[in-house]
């Protein structure tokens, strides 16, 4: 009998190695953001979006054309998430004037050091920088009347968790401006309803959007809706034709 019995104890302990030695599908990602889905599309990769330079991005008034359209009105609290060289770190932090703040927000902590210094060489008193995460803005609890994510949110690995989070940080009336380009989401750029169902899926309405081929792209403004849901209760959207029906 004790024979009989040793090959399938074994074959049990082989079992339950096997199972041990699973590799975690979570393993590439931070503790903090497993609760949330995974996006279910490509993430694009970091540095490899090229833009005009700022004078030609001027030449077409990007900014101001954007701050436009997002109300940007001196002595407003502002974050610039995904900040890189400044571009409209700087041009908002003249819009909101000396009784507003500007927060520059990124991941790249060599691209916040250079922003730095730029922010110190040009005196810019109301503008301050703050290192964010893949999964979480960081940014100060209710504080915000508008942040803007300009053509970086295709490249957020954890977008579920980091819109989840960014909630935290904004006023009750805050609005959430993004600027993308409308293309796959792994070639630096986003469809719209794709845009739309992710942030629907966490608690947003879209107030308003506008296709603008001179800012490289489109515009969506979000506002906060009446519900966040629970982590556990958020389905990721798919780049798919069913994302349009998800979001009508």
């Amino acid at each position: 009998m004790i024979r009989r019995l040793a090959p399938l104890a074994a074959i049990a302990i082989v079992a339950m190695l096997g199972g041990c030695n699973k590799a975690d599908p979570d393993a590439d990602r931070p503790e903090t953001a497993r609760e949330f889905p995974r996006p279910d599309r490509e993430v694009s990769a970091l540095g490899d979006n090229a833009f005009s330079t700022e004078a030609q991005r001027d030449s077409v008034n990007e900014a101001q054309q954007v701050m436009d359209m997002a109300r940007i009105q001196p002595g407003m609290t502002v974050a610039d998430i995904g900040a890189g060289e400044g571009y409209y770190t700087v041009r908002l932090a003249e819009r909101v004037g000396k009784e507003g703040r500007v927060v520059a927000q990124d991941i790249d902590e060599e691209a916040l050091r250079q922003l730095g210094i730029r922010i110190e060489r040009e005196r810019l008193d109301n503008v301050s920088i703050r290192r964010g995460a893949a999964d979480d803005p960081r940014l100060p609890a209710a504080s915000f009347d508008r942040v803007f994510l300009v053509h970086m949110y295709h490249e957020v690995t954890e977008p579920y968790a980091f819109l989840w989070r960014l909630r935290d940080a904004m006023r009750p009336d805050g609005k959430i401006i993004v600027v993308e380009t409308d293309r796959p989401s792994g070639q630096h750029g986003l469809p719209p309803t794709l845009l739309f169902c992710e942030f629907k899926a966490v608690g947003y309405e879209l107030g308003a959007f506008v296709q603008k081929p001179e800012i490289n792209g489109y515009y969506a403004r979000f506002e906060l809706g009446p519900k966040r849901p629970e982590p556990s209760k958020i389905r990721p959207c798919r780049a798919s034709p069913e994302v349009a029906a998800a979001v009508g």
